[in-house]
């Protein structure tokens, strides 16, 4: 099977299942189509007793994906039509679902910028694999939106209080932070990526892909900030987590709260609570994906989305004008953002199209 675009190379090889992101000037952002297709190499695959594991890279050296391609959505939300982003999320989250839960081994492969959309595409997998290179971030809360794709599941699974402290700062994470984090499970160094694609197409034997997990991972800063992470990003919400930073003056408060005050408020107020609900053995993919599509819903008519991809990709002015201020985000209007949609809801079983 061979299914190639500009955009995404989808085919088979040998005992693997391909797919290989196709956008490097584009530092390889999903769009639409790109979704649909990797949701639909999964379902080809799933029963395919030919293919035995599945392979995930990007071309490039800059990025394996950097985020969603979000001009559309922006276009048509601006436009007053809410209906394209709503589905896009909803069959995006579904793909996500598919490969979070899907039956065989997955291994990705994650060089540079991987963020947003691409931490639902290459986070999810049984064998995530980084080199040096790799940043891993979730910076939604920067254009009104929150940690998605399932990735408010990987925040709530890390350790202590360090997904909140990744998903208010958006804070880039080097190799081995994000394997400190469980965005990833090893680092392997770009130059033997081909010799390890080669033995998986070749045998179909996950175990090549086992043994750099076996191997002590890169150091990781995010693992030395632990006391303070503790201290300050404990709170019931996210006036109690602002209040604990400006209460003691030192270079990490001072970083927290400069990352922090760029972000839209309603959607970090969202993100803590998001986190908090998410925390504890009960937590899964599906849980996660439909709290993140309660806010995507609402996020153009009653959120900050528009305001923020205008801020900082449209007009480029960085200066966001959110509906709430750092402390004065009503509770309500966080519980609002994450109200049940009813026949709203998201459906993972069905498409949506």
């Amino acid at each position: 099977m061979t299914e190639e675009s500009a955009e995404i190379d989808i085919r088979t090889q040998g005992r693997a299942g391909r797919i290989t992101l196709n956008r490097p000037k584009a530092l390889n952002a999903l769009t639409y189509d790109m979704c649909l297709r990797i949701e639909a190499a999964l379902d080809a695959w799933r029963d395919d007793a030919a293919v035995d594991l599945l392979i995930i890279d990007a071309a490039g050296d800059k990025a394996f994906c950097a985020g969603g391609d979000i001009a559309e959505l922006y276009r048509t939300g601006k436009a007053g039509d809410y209906a394209y982003g709503r589905r896009f999320w909803a069959d995006e989250y579904r793909m996500n679902a598919k490969l979070f839960e899907f039956p065989k081994p997955v291994v990705s492969l994650m060089q540079g910028f991987v963020m947003g959309g691409g931490v639902g595409v290459g986070c999810h997998g049984s064998h995530r694999i980084v080199d040096t290179s790799a940043q891993i971030a979730m910076p939604e809360c920067g254009i009104g939106l929150v940690p998605d794709v399932g990735g408010s599941l990987l925040l709530a699974r890390a350790p202590g209080r360090v997904g909140e402290h990744l998903g208010l700062t958006a804070a880039r994470m080097s190799a081995g932070d994000a394997i400190f984090a469980g965005f990833a499970d090893a680092c392997l160094p770009r130059d033997a990526w081909p010799d390890l694609i080669a033995d998986l197409c070749a045998t179909g034997d996950i175990d090549a892909a086992e043994r750099p997990c076996a191997e002590a991972p890169p150091a990781s800063d995010l693992s030395t900030q632990m006391d303070n992470i503790t201290a300050h990003f404990g709170g019931e919400r996210l006036d109690d987590i602002l209040r604990s930073l400006q209460a003691q003056e030192n270079d990490f408060t001072a970083a927290a709260l400069k990352q922090m005050g760029r972000n839209s408020p309603l959607s970090m107020g969202c993100t803590v609570e998001m986190i908090h609900r998410l925390r504890g053995p009960s937590a899964e993919i599906r849980r996660a994906l439909d709290l993140e599509y309660r806010f995507t819903f609402r996020s153009m008519d009653q959120g900050d989305f528009l305001e923020g991809v205008r801020a900082a990709i449209i007009d480029k002015d960085r200066n966001p004008h959110w509906k709430h201020t750092l402390h004065a985000l009503p509770d309500v209007a966080v519980s609002q953002m994450l109200l049940p949609l009813g026949e709203d809801a998201l459906t993972l079983e069905e498409k949506t199209t």
